[in-house]
Parts: structure tokens; C-alpha cells; sequence
């Protein structure tokens, strides 16, 4: 086979990475995106030799103005769409709690985003797509447990298709 045919066939996904922030009552922070009629957590695409981390808190600092800590990877998402460029993996990383002072100094990227609210886990899937919803509700789960979580759609394979 030869090379070309071979990398072909190889999957170059668009890589995306983002941050769950929580308030003392375990809601998660979301922004409203002035470009999109739905909610979404601060995110975004992974450049040329970055890391996913990287990427992640590089976007907290531009969304938000605020470079909190990031702490461990909590979910891996493969979630290609095709109205989205195809093949896409997507990274969570967890924020933990933010300090009054971090909530203090948040300026939102006026170009990107029109404000930010701390939003329940019961009430998740009414602010966002359904993708989204499911990606955000199993990766703050999986701050209870050891390990991240792997996710198809936002679900762990093997469950019943949304």
C-alpha cells in the first residue's frame, strides 16, 4: 500500500479542549456565545504543537480573563460532526471551584462571548445542545471517580443512543 493510500485512510480529527468550573453549589459555569443560540462551558480548538491542556487554559484566558488553576483531565469525548469539519475529539478538563476573587476579575472576550451564569446539573440540558449537555453532565461525574471517562456523542459506548 502505498503511503498516501495508507495516511488516507488515518483519521486527522479536530481537537478541542475546554474547562468545568463549579460554583460552592456544584453548579457548572457557562457562557452565552454571541454567535450561537445555546449555552457552552469555556472551550475551544487546540492549535498547531499544543497540548490539549494547554489549549484549555490558553481559553480560559482569553474567554474569561481569568487563569485560575486547571486541574485533571476528566473526559475524552469523540464526537465528529460532519456540519463541523468531520472527525473531532474533545478534552474536559476539571476547574474545580472558583474563588470569589477569580469570579471577581472575569471579563468575557466581548467579541466571543455576552455573559456567563453558574448553571445546576438538573438544568444543563435546557441551556445547551443535547451533545453537549450529556458531554458536560458525564465529566462532572467523573469528578467522583479515579479515572477520566471515555465518551462517544457524550456517552459512555455501549449506552442507549441518543
Amino acid at each position: 500500500m502505498a503511503p498516501n493510500a495508507h495516511e488516507a485512510k488515518m483519521a486527522h480529527p479536530r481537537i478541542a479542549a475546554g474547562v468545568l468550573f463549579f460554583d460552592a453549589a456544584g453548579r457548572v459555569l457557562t457562557v452565552e456565545p454571541s454567535c450561537k443560540d445555546y449555552w457552552e462551558i469555556p472551550d475551544g480548538y487546540v492549535e498547531t504543537s499544543e497540548s490539549p491542556l494547554h489549549a484549555a487554559i490558553r481559553e480560559v484566558q482569553e474567554e474569561l480573563g481569568i487563569a485560575p488553576p486547571v486541574g485533571r483531565l476528566l473526559a475524552v469525548d469523540w464526537a465528529p460532526n460532519e456540519a463541523e469539519g468531520g472527525d473531532k475529539v474533545l478534552y474536559l478538563f476539571d476547574g474545580g471551584q472558583l474563588t470569589q476573587d477569580h469570579l471577581g476579575a472575569i471579563t468575557l472576550q466581548p467579541e466571543e462571548l455576552k455573559s456567563f451564569a453558574f448553571v445546576s446539573p438538573a438544568r444543563i440540558s435546557e441551556r445547551t445542545i443535547p451533545r453537549l449537555a450529556r458531554r458536560i453532565l458525564a465529566a462532572a461525574e467523573a469528578r467522583n471517580e479515579a479515572v477520566p471517562v471515555y465518551l462517544e456523542h457524550g456517552q459512555k459506548p455501549g449506552s442507549e443512543a441518543a
